[in-house]
């Protein structure tokens, strides 16, 4: 069987915005804690995607705590992971044209995956209540393998898993993060403008830029031909 070319997409901040139940989860541990401060979907969006110890971090510097913080992150993060769970996709939605570019590119032969540094089972949990999982052949969580993202293993094993050709793939991100992944595996990085840092990604130095879902397919053909 020949391998296939392949796009492999980040989740959180490339698919999808996800910020608004991230932050719903940072602020159900805030008042939990009986801390009046909250974050801001928009304002703190930046904050959400660099994950739940980070956002309450944020969220205890706000609140004037400064003993006891590594105790709490302690107890918390795993507070925030079940509250994000039951409630993934109350706020979540995709970023527009998502689902016309996937298939697409699953028409004209490309295979699909996603390697995010997301937890896999929350990963695969907001896929299926989003109805999108059908459309990857493979889902890679910061959880699956030994290493995570900027580790260019997890890269890697998604292209595998999908059947697809190291030498014409291409990962779509939006954050350093996934450039630095595309320079370990040696792949090109697209880096999307609509994402939390918006035009600033350019500053990472992607292979491309994305403004719109409309324009993957030619920046495929372009880039994998």
């Amino acid at each position: 069987m020949s391998l296939k070319p392949a796009v492999i997409f980040d989740l959180d901040g490339t698919l999808a915005d996800t910020s608004g139940d991230l932050i719903a989860a940072a602020n159900h541990c805030l008042a939990t804690r009986g801390f009046e401060t909250r974050l801001d979907a928009k304002t703190d969006m930046f904050t959400a995607f660099a994950g739940g110890r980070a956002m309450l971090t944020l969220g205890y510097q706000r609140a004037g705590m400064s003993d006891g913080v590594e105790a709490a992150l302690a107890e918390d993060y795993q507070r925030l992971l079940d509250f994000y769970g039951e409630n993934i996709d109350k706020h979540t939605f995709l970023y527009p044209g998502v689902e016309a570019a996937l298939d697409r590119l699953a028409d004209a032969g490309y295979a699909l995956g996603i390697c995010t540094n997301k937890p896999e089972g929350l990963a695969e949990t907001l896929m299926s209540r989003l109805k999108l999982r059908d459309r990857f052949g493979a889902l890679i969580g910061a959880d699956t393998l030994e290493h995570r993202k900027p580790h260019a293993m997890p890269l890697f094993e998604t292209i595998d898993r999908v059947g697809g050709d190291p030498a014409r793939s291409m990962l779509i991100g939006d954050t350093i993060t996934d450039r630095k992944t595309g320079i370990a595996a040696d792949i090109p990085c697209v880096l999307v403008t609509f994402g939390p840092t918006g035009r600033q990604v350019e500053e990472m130095k992607p292979d491309a830029l994305l403004d719109h879902y409309d324009d993957l397919f030619d920046l495929a053909e372009k880039m994998l031909s």
